[in-house]
């Protein structure tokens, strides 16, 4: 289907892919649908009947994923809504996101789908934001993994942009990120680096080390970016004295809210945040309806 132009434009802004987009919310209603129809709704309400539904927030956070409560709509025969949130904003409780105006029927088919996918994405943001927020006096910049949901990357490394952090590699294509397998497998973290180098000369490269030894090792390779794994922020801080400036690092694993400002502090240009996607709670968001 070919969505409003409204519609093609706020996906354009949030650089979603209307089309990958379209195929994830139709696996959706037809998992809810299984092949038949909506017992409840086609039993209690009547075929023509219309009501007004409102999006509401029943906990502060972050909001993500309004362009994609519209593609719900749309998908289900609902053209008629008018957005009052923005991807981006800060909510308090019972905050008025959205209104749509359609048949009853498709109004609830629309709910379960348009519901999960903000309330995931929702939370995403606002768990985000958290991260954001702790280390925001520091240069560092709160980074997300592949560690996201199959067949949501695209939607949840964009609520990640909408929390204020940013975005790692989308795919295994962007980038390369030589680490211990790769290593062992290749025979050694030189002969990696120069398979790689050869075989994509344009392809950024990045190197996981665990040990200061190594990243001096690493460093005469000239890697684009280090991640340094599993290392304390005292490690962090000698790393980046040792790395002077030559390229970029980022820490990774045993990072929390709690020690994440101290991370920071330890001047690295990244924290790998996996927990961004595999973790975030997801924010309570309802839809009220009123039949007219």
């Amino acid at each position: 289907m070919t969505f409003s132009k409204s519609l093609n434009e706020l996906l354009a802004i949030a650089k979603l892919d209307s089309v990958a987009l379209e195929k994830l919310i139709r696996i959706a209603i037809a998992e809810d649908l299984a092949g038949a129809t909506d017992v409840t709704s086609v039993a209690t309400i009547p075929e023509n009947q219309s009501a007004v539904a409102e999006f509401r927030s029943r906990k502060s956070g972050v909001i993500a994923g309004i362009p994609v409560v519209c593609a719900v709509l749309e998908i289900c025969g609902i053209t008629e809504y008018e957005i009052n949130k923005s991807d981006g904003e800060v909510v308090s409780e019972n905050s008025l996101l959205l209104t749509a105006k359609g048949e009853t029927r498709a109004l609830l088919l629309a709910e379960r789908s348009a519901l999960n996918l903000i309330g995931r994405l929702s939370g995403i943001a606002t768990l985000t934001k958290s991260w954001v927020d702790e280390v925001a006096d520091t240069k560092t910049e709160i980074r997300d993994t592949r560690k996201t949901t199959p067949g949501m990357r695209q939607l949840e490394k964009y609520a990640v942009r909408m929390g204020g952090g940013t975005n790692h590699r989308m795919s295994l294509s962007d980038a390369a990120l030589i680490k211990d397998n790769h290593i062992a497998a290749a025979g050694g973290v030189v002969a990696a680096f120069s398979q790689v180098r050869a075989k994509f000369p344009s392809a950024p490269i990045e190197i996981e080390v665990d040990t200061l030894e190594q990243l001096k090792e690493v460093l005469p390779l000239k890697p684009d970016l280090v991640l340094l794994d599993n290392m304390s922020p005292q490690q962090c801080a000698e790393a980046v004295a040792i790395a002077a400036g030559s390229c970029n690092l980022e820490a990774s694993g045993g990072i929390t809210l709690e020690n994440a400002k101290s991370y920071a502090l330890s001047g690295v240009d990244y924290l790998a945040i996996g927990a961004l996607t595999h973790s975030a709670p997801v924010l309570d968001i309802g839809l009220d309806l009123r039949v007219e």
